[in-house]
């Protein structure tokens, strides 16, 4: 075997102290990221130290300032010349929570803690708890707001009526109630309302015949009030009027009413209600336009001495951004309470403005005070919690532990809960980034609550030892630059450790200083000079580090973009924004994307994988693979949905998870029908052994639809006529019976009797003749001759 060359072993050699000197440095963060500030060390990782001793690294040569604790500590850097701040988090109020409001608007606790100081370094977090509790007895102001539009002419002879029961209803709900009423119609401007001929203007009902007072847009009627007798007395008093296309200008009456807190009277202590009754789509945001209104609404009050809002005719239609907004400042639930007709496109309102719930008003609204009465039941057992405010530069993570205590990650509501009870958050805050401002405040609060918790983030992206900056510094070379955390930044024109160099010194000796274990000088994008590499610049971006290693555009991309648009390179690597992972920042973290509407992480169905759920289960698919109508357990949930939404019984009903769980939409029918392919018939056997049979299916918008028949199989009870003519035709029969077996046995003795009779009898005969034949001795013959 031929020996291996010295000078071949000696590359060998060479390569693998390279190969092992990389992977070194690859594996320590703080020395691979070209760091040559204290405040760029700061954001490369929250385990990165800066040292500023002065004398720092005369005793080992090529140790950087800009590295792990211990390995400056290691290298000669004192403590107290560390730059090494640390993430941390203080409570500075948390009070208990209530137990019951008794009706009270003060001194009423919902969530807890109320107030978090943090500090943070750059992608350091920290993780809180935050516990909230739907106290019970909690003082509710209600305001109705209702169309007087003409086809609401019966609704509000119904409303009339039910003034005292709908608060003896609430009044159930809480000991602190009060109610106050107002009105809309639409814009009074044409092409909203009758113009012509000029009776129209002052009785729009003219041509029906019917006299009704003049168009109006919003009009305040009755302040928030506990006696009840004011509001049924304003209400008689009110009369409808009559617009002439056919939505409505309710959304106008809506910000009015949130906005106008002293007209209105809303308490801060107090849970919100905002009822609004129509039968009618609304006009939103841009339809001014038709009346040439371009002004866009501004979201203040312009409710006059009258009040009248004044501002219908000049200003335009509010857009659902705007109304979720000021639902959310003035912590106002809104109730949608409407028409069949209408009910599905405010259901979609619904979902855009949180706190909000619909329900189903009849023609006629003699259900309103039940409508009410679910509405604010179902707004009450659910907990959602809405972020005010919060800065760019920070990555919120919530996990959710409701009643059943189990952590669902990713989700920030619980639902199916009732009054008293308590749920809990853990929240991860984490900063992405550094802000201007070195202190930011933002808010987290339940919708509809008052009750708030602010966290004041201070962000550690600055060094203390920058606060000892020294300008034209005599260490830095005769004052040619700035003595900062140990370091000398030149003045422009000025390059090497003490600044002693100018830009145009030349000195082929000091080489060695510029280049890396490639033998590069400057990696080739740069001059040595002064023993220091001054870089190009690079038409791609920026170029930097001690030897022009670093740079912000060779990152890995996707789909053409680097670091997939969701990211910035910073020396090779993609720092990714928040919401993001990955090697090339493509992969999402978020969950929220991959929650169902039952609250579960792809419907149990499948994993969350960068934000999309991989239905894991055959037959599952959709974007939370909610959809899966063959699957086995699809009947199985659905039929314990259709004992506790419909027969208000079952474990779901018991245990108080029905609202959560249950999301479909029932709808009885006669008979079950062929809807989609994907429809599955179900049946199963009730409590009362009667056979329910309902089929599943889920329409084009993804909505689940149980249709239930209304008959079930039960069997049948016993015909009590067949019953009584079964008895008495056994009693009968059983009596013929045993009378025929009576009579036959009574025939049968008789005649054994007779022939036992006959028998004696004739024996007896044929004894006597032979007596006689003994005595006389007469020949037989003798006696009986006649000669």
């Amino acid at each position: 075997m031929e020996k291996t060359s010295p000078k071949l072993f000696s590359l060998w050699i060479y390569c693998v102290i390279v190969f092992l000197t990389d992977a070194g440095l690859g594996s320590n963060i703080c020395t691979s990221r070209g760091a040559s500030t204290c405040k760029q060390c700061l954001a490369v990782h929250p385990t990165c130290a800066w040292c500023f001793q002065e004398d720092f690294g005369q005793d080992v040569p090529g140790s950087s300032r800009c590295d792990l604790k211990k390995n400056l500590i290691e290298a000669g850097c004192r403590k107290e010349a560390l730059e090494y701040p640390t993430s941390k988090m203080i409570v500075t109020e948390n009070k208990d929570l209530s137990d019951k409001a008794s009706g009270s608007t003060t001194d009423v606790t919902q969530i807890q803690p109320q107030s978090i100081h943090i500090s943070l370094r750059p992608d350091d977090s920290q993780v809180f708890t935050l516990k909230v509790r739907q106290v019970e007895d909690y003082p509710v102001d209600l305001y109705y707001l209702m169309d007087l539009s003409y086809s609401m002419n019966d609704d509000l002879s119904q409303l009339q009526r039910l003034g005292r029961g709908l608060a003896e209803e609430m009044s159930k709900t809480t000991s602190n109630l009060r109610m106050g009423f107002g009105a809309f119609v639409d814009k009074p401007v044409s092409p909203y309302m009758y113009i012509s001929p000029q009776e129209a203007v002052l009785n729009p009902c003219y041509s029906i015949p019917y006299k009704c007072q003049p168009q109006f847009g919003y009009r305040h009627v009755l302040s928030l009030t506990e006696e009840v007798s004011r509001f049924t007395e304003e209400v008689k008093k009110q009369k409808v009027s009559r617009n002439r296309d056919a939505p409505e200008g309710g959304f106008d009456a809506i910000i009015q009413a949130a906005v106008c807190k002293e007209k209105i009277g809303w308490r801060p202590g107090a849970s919100h209600l905002l009822v609004f009754t129509t039968d009618a789509k609304t006009h939103m945001a841009l339809d001014g336009r038709l009346a040439g209104i371009v002004r866009p609404n501004d979201g203040q009050c312009y409710v006059d001495t009258d009040n009248v809002y004044n501002m219908s005719t000049t200003m335009d239609y509010p857009s659902l951004a705007l109304i979720t907004e000021k639902m959310s400042e003035n912590n106002i639930n809104l109730i949608f309470a409407v028409t069949s007709h209408v009910e599905s496109l405010y259901k979609n309102y619904s979902e855009l403005i949180p706190g909000t719930a619909v329900g189903t008003l009849s023609e006629d609204s003699h259900n309103v005070i039940q409508l009410i009465q679910d509405a604010y039941a179902k707004l009450r057992s659910k907990v959602e919690l809405e972020l005010l405010n919060v800065p760019e530069e920070l990555s919120l993570t919530f996990n959710a532990t409701c009643l059943n205590g189990e952590v669902i990650p990713g989700l920030r509501s619980c639902s199916g809960l009732k009054r008293g009870d308590t749920v809990s958050f853990s929240v991860e805050v984490q900063a992405r980034g550094c802000p201007k401002e070195k202190r930011k405040t933002f808010t987290i609060k339940p919708v509809g609550f008052k009750d708030t918790l602010q966290i004041t983030v201070k962000f550690e992206c600055e060094c203390k030892c920058q606060a000892k900056a020294e300008p034209d510094s005599p260490v830095c070379h005769h004052g040619n630059g700035t003595y900062e955390c140990g370091i000398c930044l030149c003045n422009p024109g000025r390059l090497g450790p003490r600044c002693e160099c100018a830009e145009g010194d030349y000195s082929p000796t000091k080489q060695d200083a510029c280049t890396g274990p490639d033998k590069v000088v400057c990696s080739g994008r740069g001059d040595c000079v002064c023993g220091q590499c001054v870089c190009h610049n690079n038409d791609f971006g920026k170029v930097w580090g001690k030897r022009c290693e670093c740079d912000d555009f060779s990152c890995l991309r996707y789909k053409g973009e680097l670091c997939s648009g969701h990211g910035t390179c910073s020396c090779g690597f993609c720092q990714c924004d928040p919401d993001w992972k990955g090697e090339n920042c493509n992969c999402s973290t978020r969950t929220d994307t991959c929650m169902s509407s039952l609250g579960l992480l792809c419907s149990g169905r499948g994993q969350c994988v960068c934000g999309s759920c991989e239905c894991t289960q055959p037959g599952a698919y959709g974007s939370t693979c909610d959809k899966c109508p063959t699957c086995p357990d699809a009947c199985t949930l659905k039929k314990d949905c259709v004992e506790c939404k419909h027969f208000k019984r079952g474990k779901l009903f018991d245990d108080d998870t029905c609202t959560r769980i249950c999301r479909d939409e029932i709808r009885l029918v006669d008979d079950l029908v062929f809807h989609d392919k994907n429809a599955v018939n179900c049946t199963y056997k009730d409590e009362d052994d009667c056979v329910q049979r309902f089929q599943y299916y889920e329409d084009n918008s993804g909505k689940s639809i149980l249709s239930l028949v209304k008959e079930p199989d039960c069997p049948k009870g016993p015909d009590i006529l067949v019953v009584l003519l079964s008895v008495a035709g056994a009693i009968l029969f059983l009596g013929l019976a045993a009378l025929l077996i009576w009579k036959l046995l009574i025939t049968i003795h008789d005649r054994r009797e007779f022939a036992k009779f006959e028998e004696e009898r004739a024996r007896a005969k044929w004894e006597t003749v032979s007596e006689v034949q003994k005595y006389t001795k007469v020949p037989l013959y003798a006696c009986c001759s006649t000669f």
